[in-house]
């Protein structure tokens, strides 16, 4: 009985370890064409991920082209594509075993900062196991409940990212508006000022009349 539950924390550990050697985070700045690349070990993986560009909303205008965004097989088929956007989520199965290619184009010659997360998640088949009728389902739920977590974590750190980019924006904003706040005080303050040396002109000239 302890050999097996040996067993069965030996390979939760194994799947752990599987778990965090298969997620990549990266931080990207795209000035024309940039491509990250990863290695898929077994047909039928899942591939999931997010991409958020970082200050679209403060910088872009209305009429900005976006970004876009594919996703290659190892045979050259395009899997995933988009066309001009500022971010989006992505999960599909893997059609086969290879080196997969991920990239980004920026139609502009402005450099635009991207946050990418990616995660190759696998699980594994009761055929593909150890003929053990202990081990085996315990083996794929295991597998099934990290995948599980690994799409929670994802939506996570898609939504972090879109949070902070929200934030940045708020923040922007705020300064703006406390510039414009300035600027109309420093204005109407002119004004009156502009005013009160106009009108103090007018008396001027008018008491010089009436002396007259």
């Amino acid at each position: 009985m302890e050999r097996k539950w040996g067993k069965i924390w030996g390979l939760i550990g194994l799947l752990l370890l599987n778990f965090v050697n298969n997620v990549s985070s990266l931080s990207l700045t795209i000035t024309k064409v940039e491509c990250v690349y990863e290695i898929v070990r077994s047909e039928g993986d899942i591939i999931s991920g997010n991409f958020v560009v970082v200050d679209h909303h403060i910088f872009w205008s209305s009429d900005h082209p976006g970004i876009d965004f594919s996703i290659t097989s190892p045979g050259g088929d395009i899997l995933h594509n988009l066309k001009g956007t500022s971010g989006d989520k992505f999960s599909f199965k893997a059609p086969r075993s290879g080196l997969y290619q991920f990239c980004f184009h920026n139609p502009l010659s402005t450099p635009e900062t991207i946050a990418f997360y990616i995660h190759i998640g696998h699980i594994p088949n009761e055929h593909n196991l150890a003929k053990n009728e202990h081990l085996d389902p315990i083996n794929v739920k295991i597998a099934e409940l990290g995948e599980a977590l690994e799409a929670v974590t994802t939506e996570q750190k898609y939504l972090k990212a879109r949070d902070a980019v929200h934030r940045r924006t708020n923040e922007s904003t705020k300064k703006r508006v406390i510039g414009y706040t300035v600027g109309e005080y420093i204005l109407l303050t002119i004004a009156s000022v502009l005013q009160v040396v106009y009108i103090r002109r007018l008396f001027s000239k008018s008491v010089g009349y009436n002396r007259i």
